[in-house]
């Protein structure tokens, strides 16, 4: 068995401190970057939300101003908003910047973008208020929903716990 001298091991003991102070910065440095990689990807999905928010009111022919308060709602601070519409699509794109705590000074940005086809402005809108009234019955009592189908032999519920005969 080997022994350390006691200035061997006295030795030794600075050797642990000096490494720790070596990786902490590192350390500290890799989970700053990890953070900050977060804080980008939080801060694209919020602008990729905005501009498809955005893309569907210009696709429905609200006003820019609606347009631009509906993405405001969404979007980061600070962030700008660029619109368009062609012959068959609304486009909507939202740029924001990334602040990187200390760094913020550099010129990093997430953009999301969304595109939307242009509802039809001329026609009237789809849904139950544009269906065609239905004839309504003779005698409005009589509804197709209260009509009691457990007299048809298809519905009739099973004796004692047995299944009617398949055919």
């Amino acid at each position: 068995m080997l022994c350390k001298s006691t200035a061997e091991a006295a030795a030794d003991r600075g050797g642990v401190t000096a490494e720790t102070a070596v990786a902490l910065p590192s350390l500290v440095h890799v989970l700053g970057v990890a953070l900050a990689a977060v804080q980008a990807g939080a801060i694209h999905v919020a602008c990729v939300d905005a501009a498809s928010t955005g893309a569907r009111a210009l696709a429905r022919g609200d006003s820019e101003q609606a347009v631009r308060a509906a993405v405001a709602r969404t979007a980061p601070d600070s962030a700008e908003v660029k619109m368009g519409e062609d012959t068959e699509m609304a486009r909507v794109t939202v740029t924001a910047p990334v602040g990187l705590g200390p760094l913020n000074g550099l010129p990093i940005q997430v953009e999301g973008r969304a595109v939307t086809p242009l509802e039809s402005r001329d026609a009237p809108a789809a849904g139950p208020a544009a269906a065609p009234e239905a004839e309504e019955p003779a005698d409005s009592s009589a509804s197709p929903q209260s009509v009691d189908t457990a007299d048809s032999p298809e519905h009739a519920a099973p004796e004692h716990g047995h299944a009617p005969p398949s055919e």
